[in-house]
């Protein structure tokens, strides 16, 4: 199946990005210690850094991020300004004992377009984005040995008909990692705004915010197409020994830009 079959040109450009950055990142000790996960370097370049010069060499114009475990490093870092991309913040104060279900519900109200969502611990070819600029899209792979985590099965469209919270395949049965990089229509966000509002007033602010978007896909009220990430590197860094792989993957020049210079700071 190709995965990469389906990009329909023609489609408004997301030009909206939200980073979700609130996560002590505990399995990367010492290292977090005093820095967030997404200022981890990788060759010399942090995790954070590659992802702006992916964002801005893409056309995003927007930057919404998500912070928690030592936010005013990446405020004192970014800034609200880099290049002609805007940058936003919003602080989750319950990171310590919420998951990532309500960072991204704490974006309800500052996010009303069509954007990208992207995880702050991933590392990724630039190119890998193209066909994630396009609304109601998710990025996928094939599994590999490192992977672990959540995972899906694809239809003969490629839209996803389930999500599953491992990498095990029964039998026959195909499925793909999810990489943590998704792509939601204004419509699509509103309904995952309301799914979100039921599961935080009623207390679920542990879950995961795939256990959302697997309920809705079972429903029928949201439609994924998949993107697939197996043709240029990718590497989610959780732990030290994900770094080491990363750090093999991703040498310092892997981007020839550095947002070094180019970050204009202002006045909150």
């Amino acid at each position: 199946m190709d995965l990469n079959a389906g990009y329909y040109y023609g489609h408004p450009r997301i030009t909206t990005a939200l980073l979700l950055a609130a996560g002590s990142g505990s399995r990367l000790l010492p290292l977090t210690q005093y820095s967030p996960k997404c200022m981890t370097l990788v060759n010399e370049m942090s995790i954070l850094e590659r992802l702006v010069i992916c964002l801005k060499r893409q056309g995003f114009k927007r930057l919404v991020i998500v912070t928690g475990h030592q936010q005013n490093c990446i405020g004192d870092f970014l800034g609200t300004k880099s290049g002609n991309m805007t940058i936003e913040y919003i602080h989750n104060p319950l990171y310590k004992t919420t998951n990532n279900i309500y960072s991204l519900w704490m974006a309800r109200k500052i996010i009303n377009e069509p954007f990208t969502l992207l995880e702050s611990d991933l590392v990724f070819d630039i190119s890998l984005l193209d066909n994630m600029v396009i609304p109601d899209r998710i990025a996928v792979a094939g599994i590999q040995p490192w992977m672990n985590g959540t995972t899906v099965s694809i239809d003969s469209s490629l839209r996803v008909n389930e999500f599953k919270d491992n990498t095990l395949s029964h039998l026959n049965e195909t499925r793909y990692k999810t990489v943590n990089i998704y792509s939601f229509s204004q419509s699509s966000w509103s309904a995952i705004v309301e799914k979100l509002n039921c599961y935080i007033s009623t207390g679920k602010v542990n879950c995961y915010y795939e256990t959302v978007l697997a309920e809705m896909v079972e429903e029928g009220s949201l439609s994924l197409e998949a993107v697939s990430f197996d043709n240029k590197p990718w590497y989610e860094i959780d732990t030290i020994a994900d770094l080491t792989e990363a750090v093999k993957l991703f040498p310092t020049d892997f981007y020839d830009t550095s947002i070094a210079g180019n970050v204009i700071l202002e006045a909150s």
